[in-house]
């Protein structure tokens, strides 16, 4: 490090008050007399931590700042450098789009590993552009060449091995066995399900193409391509996941369902539950795993997202000692996480809850849960009255499928039940006609149904660079118009006075550039009140009947309340459109 480098730092340390000049004049000597590094000295003197200081160092060069601790890199990306000349020079790809790469570095000012990086990038015909990582962070991310492109080496050539002896056509569950048991299929699927487990996957996509297995994960609701691994090991890796699951390894001609717990070790271990899905396509076996993490907390009904009236109504209405309480959405909108919720207020000494569910997404302590088993004849309906002789207090079913399971979630609720479900509509209003159409009596749904919740999930705007913006002269006039239907109560949090203003995501290094961070629920929710149970006593009221209703008694849509949290900073008004415009 020379002289006049490290007077430059010391002096922008100076300026920008992170040390005084006392201290500033003690680093610039220590580099020049023992060769310390100014800014490994700030950490080393513990006058802040390392990413900190990465972030001063950042500023100081005038390059962008990132931590690729958490990163999941997909595989191809690293392999535009490899692992040795990553490890000598401590640079990484990160991420790859179109012919520009992106680039961490330890030391952007190493001329040597400048040098290397341009003599990659004009041979490989890239762009690049270059991120200032920390040791650590840098440390962190290039464990992925070996949690992926060595062990992935080792499986393709030890499994290339059994696979050589094994004719498809002659193929038995000997064979099929000795290949899903080599230790190396055994490793690939454990590095694939444990990355996703870490990168917070919702699901794991295995898909069988002409040529290739390709593994995508599920991150806040859209999928992102992670892996490519070879054709000829896919009924290798395929035949593990389905001894995990304990399925039929030599049925590839119907779709099968599993379940099986993967222990991750790390600070602490712990398990996490996996339900598997198979289907056959053309080319061969997909795989599905949900992620069912049963270790993590149950979030409260506030934190994911349901505010104000319709807080109100759910608190009120899970204290009544019967009824039910219907949540609805498409799959995969969060109707069981919100069910949790309800459970979680409801869990208290001295009322006996029972769940039948499908399958058991979170294990509540003090809550009998069970899940149903339809190959066996263990339905919703069937279990459903199996749980009447065992002196329920609160009941929740995992979803109401059909005629039978509706007349028995609403006999409960009449008998002193407090009854707890999923349904498949669009909207809290579609409720009621989808019951009545299921062969439920108007006038018994009348005085059995409490509340319905419709919901969808939207995308969190990343708090950490969300910028406000004036929407557009489109979107505004849809503002002000979804705007004049909401009370005027419920839109005391808006902050109006100065106009109306949307936000937007930039992207970050927190947020891997994509400006958002985790998801969050916009609601509805109807509650049965006096002149609903008036508009229903008529065997031939309509949809529209009920959402002139609901409109009266200040029911808040979906797509207002979407609105509201635009307004507010916690979603965009793209990802409420995305999922309320039909």
């Amino acid at each position: 490090m020379n002289d006049e480098y490290s007077k430059k730092v010391c002096n922008y340390l100076v300026s920008n008050n992170i040390v005084d000049k006392k201290i500033a004049d003690e680093l610039y000597d220590e580099a020049v007399k023992n060769g310390l590094n100014v800014f490994g000295n700030l950490i080393k003197r513990k006058i802040d931590n390392e990413e900190n200081v990465t972030k001063i160092k950042a500023k100081f060069l005038n390059v962008d700042y990132i931590n690729l601790k958490e990163d999941l890199i997909d595989n191809e990306v690293l392999k535009e450098i490899s692992e040795k000349a990553a490890l000598f020079y401590r640079f990484i790809p990160f991420e790859k789009q179109g012919n520009l790469i992106k680039i961490g570095m330890v030391d952007p000012v190493n001329v040597e590993a400048l040098d290397a990086l341009k003599f990659i990038s004009v041979k490989r015909n890239l762009k690049t552009n270059i991120f200032v990582i920390s040791k650590s962070s840098f440390n962190s991310a290039v464990k992925q060449y070996r949690k992926f492109s060595e062990e992935l080496k080792n499986v393709l050539k030890n499994v290339d091995q059994v696979i050589d002896k094994k004719d498809d056509r002659k193929s038995n569950k000997k064979d099929i066995d000795k290949i899903s048991e080599e230790a190396p299929v055994t490793k690939i699927v454990d590095i694939i399900i444990t990355h996703a487990i870490e990168g917070k996957a919702s699901d794991i996509h295995i898909e069988p193409n002409e040529n290739s297995l390709a593994v995508r994960y599920r991150l806040d609701g859209i999928l992102h391509n992670s892996l490519i691994l070879p054709k000829k090991i896919s009924s290798a890796v395929i035949s593990r996941i389905k001894i995990l699951a304990s399925l039929k390894i030599d049925e590839t001609r119907k779709p099968q369902d599993g379940r099986f717990r993967f222990n991750i070790s790390g600070n602490s271990e712990r398990s996490v539950d996996l339900r598997i899905s198979t289907f056959p396509t053309v080319n061969g076996e997909k795989i599905v795993m949900r992620i069912l993490d049963t270790s993590s907390d149950i979030n409260d009904l506030e934190s994911l997202g349901i505010f104000k009236r319709g807080l109100r109504i759910i608190n009120e209405n899970i204290e009544k000692p019967f009824g039910i309480i219907l949540v609805t959405g498409p799959t995969g909108s969060g109707k069981s996480t919100t069910l949790y919720a309800m459970l979680k207020l409801l869990n208290k000494e001295g009322v006996n809850i029972v769940t039948l569910e499908d399958p058991v997404e979170y294990f509540m302590k003090g809550i009998n849960q069970s899940q149903i088993q339809a190959e066996i004849g263990y339905t919703f309906s069937s279990g459903l009255r199996s749980i009447l002789r065992q002196d329920p207090d609160i009941i929740m079913v995992g979803e109401i499928r059909d005629k039978e399971t509706a007349e028995l979630a609403t006999h409960a609720a009449l008998t002193g039940h407090l009854v707890l479900s999923t349904l498949h509509t669009n909207n809290a209003t579609g409720v009621i006609s989808r019951l009545v159409d299921m062969g439920i009596e108007p006038f018994i749904l009348a005085s059995s149904l409490n509340v319905a919740v419709g919901q969808r999930l939207v995308k969190k705007l990343c708090n950490h660079c969300k910028e406000k913006i004036a929407p557009s002269p489109a979107i505004l006039d849809l503002i002000e118009k979804e705007l004049k239907d909401i009370p005027e109560d419920q839109k005391q949090d808006l902050n109006l006075e100065e106009g109306i203003k949307i936000f937007q995501g930039k992207g970050c290094e927190e947020c891997k550039k994509t400006g958002t961070s985790g998801r969050i629920g916009i609601y509805e929710v109807l509650s049965m009140t006096p002149e609903l149970e008036s508009v229903m006593s008529s065997n031939s009221f309509t949809d529209h009947e009920i959402v002139a209703e609901s409109k009266k008694q200040g029911m808040v849509t979906m797509k207002q309340d979407g609105i509201m949290k635009a307004i507010l900073g916690l979603t965009s008004i793209e990802e409420v459109l995305r999922v309320t415009e039909e």
